[in-house]
């Protein structure tokens, strides 16, 4: 007897397919296609302007696309945003934050929306607030916390409901080196549990300690994706980039006076 069995197949995390958006005559994000596997980290790098957070923006239902398809964990985020928002964790860059709750009373007042039980909000803030070291914080009014401990906060915003998929846009900017630290092992742990991190920034080495693929978007288009160490060639991932969007090697010609004799 032939015994047939059926092989489950895990949707990517996150699937955009000719992502376009337009703002008057300026074509911001331009046919964008993009695939983020289940259970990895994925960098997406490219210079300022590149449409990069435009397109995470687009993603995570924070702007409407002009065209396109984005699918998260199989579901169309267009079609069926409450069932993809409950799936997805977000820290958009420049997050505003109700700036006289302290950092106890946001993540009280998140927990709210997403629907979750008292019990269940206050045990986990509790342990997102003493993991991220954010004692302090949690008693303070936002308005008067650093930059890094809002950047903190954002993240212990965005873990609360427990989402699958982790879309985080410049997560390490203004943080110390001890809590930048604490913040990778967070984030190593969820994606070990089988969530999915998606990390949009500036810093090629972070991408090299942290991701398995790497997107490069360049004027509103994809110019590589793949593998880090693929999409390096064989260097390093900042010559790489470099050289992928161009960059004028002149820009250190000329100001001469500044190297001039005084």
């Amino acid at each position: 007897m032939e015994i047939i069995y059926a092989l489950r197949v895990i949707p990517p995390a996150l699937e955009i397919r000719g992502l376009v958006k337009t703002f008057g005559a300026h074509r911001a994000v331009n046919d964008i296609e993009l695939t983020v596997r289940a259970g990895t980290f994925h960098g997406i790098v490219g210079p300022n302007g590149a449409g990069k957070s435009t397109t995470i923006g687009m993603a995570v239902g924070l702007v409407t696309p002009d065209a396109g398809e984005i699918r998260i964990l199989g579901h169309d985020a267009l079609r069926d945003r409450g069932v993809t928002r409950a799936l997805t964790g977000v820290l958009p860059d420049g997050l505003d934050f109700p700036e006289r709750l302290t950092g106890a009373e946001l993540l009280r007042y998140s927990a709210g929306l997403r629907g979750l039980n008292r019990v269940t909000a206050a045990d986990r803030a509790a342990e997102l607030i003493e993991v991220l070291g954010l004692a302090k914080g949690a008693g303070t009014p936002l308005a008067d916390c650093s930059t890094g401990t809002r950047k903190k906060l954002g993240l212990a915003q965005a873990l609360l409901h427990a989402p699958r998929l982790l879309v985080l846009d410049e997560p390490f900017e203004a943080v110390d080196p001890v809590s930048a630290a604490t913040i990778r092992r967070v984030l190593r742990r969820f994606v070990a549990g089988g969530g999915t991190c998606v990390l949009s920034t500036h810093s090629m080495l972070l991408v090299e300690q942290m991701c398995d693929e790497v997107t490069v978007i360049h004027q509103g288009r994809v110019v590589a994706a793949g593998a880090v160490a693929e999409v390096a060639s064989g260097g390093s991932l900042e010559d790489r980039f470099v050289e992928l969007v161009g960059a004028d090697a002149s820009g250190s010609a000329g100001l001469n006076w500044l190297t001039g004799s005084r």
